[in-house]
């Protein structure tokens, strides 16, 4: 796992047209695709002006009110994905279907509306199914539902802000141990499983990351393995491995898709609910508020690294 990350610094040998193309010539060798010379010098300067625009936006993010955060936060999470698809597939985007957002929010909210119970809903062509099954292999069914809630409790770094508003845990800090990581004994509880049960239903999700040692819940990390699909996530703050305490179905979502639900939804409001976005912002009537602003603070950052850790791995 890329955690010797350095924000944007990390990103500036792909400033350079010529890295960019060796880049994406040993991608496309790599995966048998015809012409990988040509198609790399095709797409050299797209890819780098995808990373470009991307960080562009991040930076005016940075600096911009909270009102407008999500939109540029949105955009530019939207050009870093852009990125990392034309790794893997040197046409995009061959159609205007693979364009649109790919997932759909109801428009207008509904009286007493709560962030935590809004939902978004998966749409059948567009960037996320287009991301989803490029970049993870997976299918998202057109149709399916799924609520802010969830979507927050998937993200490491508020942990903490789910303690305090919900005294509930989200994740688990994962500790290192004589070089080796562990895993604390207190997960076997929260998903009702023995040792040697939870060894095998851990294994069998990560994809030959995870390698138990023999004695306890000690393992080791295959970071070279990593894509994107893992039990395993990494809490930027903290600069530590956490595990999730919930398995339901969410328990592989990748984090990337995390972020872009969160910033698709929380930027259409911005455009479009103007009265109840002004007042979440002003008034700051309940927990909606403390967990908006920090997810969009976390994002600011998490966003970026998680683009990173993809391309380089």
């Amino acid at each position: 796992m890329t955690v010797d990350y350095k924000g944007w610094k990390s990103y500036a040998s792909f400033f350079s047209a010529e890295h960019c193309q060796s880049y994406l010539k040993n991608n496309y060798k790599k995966r048998n695709i015809e012409n990988p010379e040509q198609k790399s010098y095709e797409n050299c300067y797209a890819f780098l002006y995808y990373l470009e625009h991307g960080q562009i936006y991040y930076q005016q993010a940075e600096n911009s009110p909270l009102i407008l955060k999500p939109i540029l936060l949105f955009y530019g999470l939207v050009h870093l994905i852009k990125a990392c698809i034309l790794t893997l597939d040197p046409a995009y985007p061959e159609t205007t279907s693979v364009l649109a957002h790919g997932v759909s929010t109801r428009k207008r909210k509904k009286q007493n509306y709560q962030f935590f119970q809004d939902e978004v809903k998966f749409q059948k062509n567009g960037l996320f199914p287009f991301m989803s099954e490029k970049m993870f292999h997976m299918k998202q069914l057109e149709g399916d539902k799924i609520t802010m809630e969830e979507l927050l409790e998937l993200i490491p770094e508020l942990d903490d802000l789910f303690m305090v508003h919900e005294s509930k845990s989200t994740f688990t800090p994962i500790y290192t141990q004589h070089g080796k990581l562990v895993i604390p004994e207190k997960v076997l509880d929260h998903y009702h499983m023995t040792e040697d049960r939870l060894k095998d239903f851990l294994s069998s999700k990560s994809g030959n990351q995870i390698e138990f040692l023999c004695d306890g819940l000690s393992f080791q990390y295959d970071k070279k393995m990593f894509t994107g699909i893992s039990p395993i996530k990494f809490n930027l703050e903290s600069s530590a491995y956490v595990l999730p305490l919930k398995k339901e179905n969410l328990f592989l979502f990748p984090e990337l898709m995390v972020h872009y639900l969160l910033l698709y939804n929380l930027s259409m409001i911005a455009r479009y609910e103007t009265e109840w976005w002004s007042e979440i912002t002003k008034m700051m009537p309940n927990r909606d508020y403390p967990f908006i602003k920090t997810f969009l603070e976390i994002t600011l950052k998490k966003g970026p690294f998680l683009i990173y850790e993809y391309l380089m791995s």
